[in-house]
């Protein structure tokens, strides 16, 4: 086999993963045009209630039945995807995109610590702690950070550790199926959630393009571009490239959304991103499995 023909799969799976960051982000950055519409609410529903539709008629996982697969794993998944889901996008009414996902990244970061047993992850731990001190709202000043939002974000945190501890379950369990069902299930808590909040102006018929692009670029297209990822990455290089994405979401929500961090900011999403590839670098037995926010 000549070398090239052995690098390719590695090289498209960073391309697929490095495009799903992409994805995410953008759709996040869509998402929040459709705030002043339907909410955060009804954004969140848009994505995983037309993302379920899709996936449903791209899998149809009906074909394939695991009778001794564990319901449990199942829903503890798709419950907390749909969770993470909401409270992240009810953080990006008040705060900025790139903001809100350094702060969510403290859940992944905290199960990577958790599997570390070694000194130099204490170095990793004091780096993440000095950035989130540096986002944190702890002073009065002109442009502190919405306390509300930023408890948003770290709920977002704790719901994407329970997603991933459940989806490595569930991955097991019900294979690329469970990303299908996942969302479904994740989608009975965002749609009501929607409904409930923007009534019939989520029916709209004008809205349906945007909410579509939603649910593609956050939740179909990258869900699917990382299991390809996943499949071809050793654990600890998708961990490390992983953590490129508060910067990737900065830069989506400066594009897209003229979001414009300050230098203390930015110093602040680094500090993370270097304390995320740290762990990821050094922990023996990397966490791996579905991620996404």
């Amino acid at each position: 086999m000549s070398p090239r023909s052995s690098t390719a799969p590695l090289l498209l799976a960073i391309a697929c993963l490095l495009v799903a960051m992409a994805s995410y982000q953008c759709g996040a950055a869509l998402a929040k045009r459709l705030f002043p519409l339907v909410g955060a609410q009804g954004a969140t529903a848009f994505r995983l209630g037309l993302a379920g539709l899709i996936m449903v008629l791209a899998r149809r996982p009906w074909r394939s039945t695991r009778p001794n697969a564990d319901w449990r794993v199942l829903w503890g998944y798709g419950l907390s995807l749909g969770v993470m889901n909401l409270v992240f996008y009810m953080a990006l009414r008040t705060i900025p995109l790139g903001i809100a996902v350094a702060l969510e990244f403290t859940g992944p970061l905290a199960i990577a610590i958790f599997h570390s047993r070694r000194a130099v992850d204490f170095v990793w731990i004091a780096l993440a702690v000095t950035g989130l001190l540096l986002l944190l709202p702890l002073r009065e000043q002109a442009h502190a950070l919405d306390p509300v939002g930023v408890m948003f974000a770290l709920a977002a945190g704790v719901g994407w550790a329970l997603y991933i501890l459940f989806g490595q379950k569930a991955g097991v369990a019900y294979g690329r199926d469970a990303v299908t069902l996942g969302i479904l299930i994740g989608a009975l808590v965002a749609v009501p959630t929607g409904i409930a909040h923007a009534g019939s102006a989520l029916f709209s018929i004008a809205l349906l393009p945007l909410g579509l692009g939603v649910a593609i670029l956050s939740s179909a297209l990258p869900y699917s571009l990382e299991m390809i990822a996943l499949t071809r990455l050793p654990a600890r290089t998708f961990s490390v490239l992983l953590s490129l994405e508060p910067a990737v979401a900065a830069l989506a929500g400066a594009a897209f959304l003229g979001e414009r961090l300050n230098l203390q900011q930015w110093v602040a999403v680094a500090a993370i991103i270097a304390a995320s590839g740290g762990v990821a670098l050094s922990v023996r037995k990397p966490v791996t499995g579905p991620l996404a926010n």
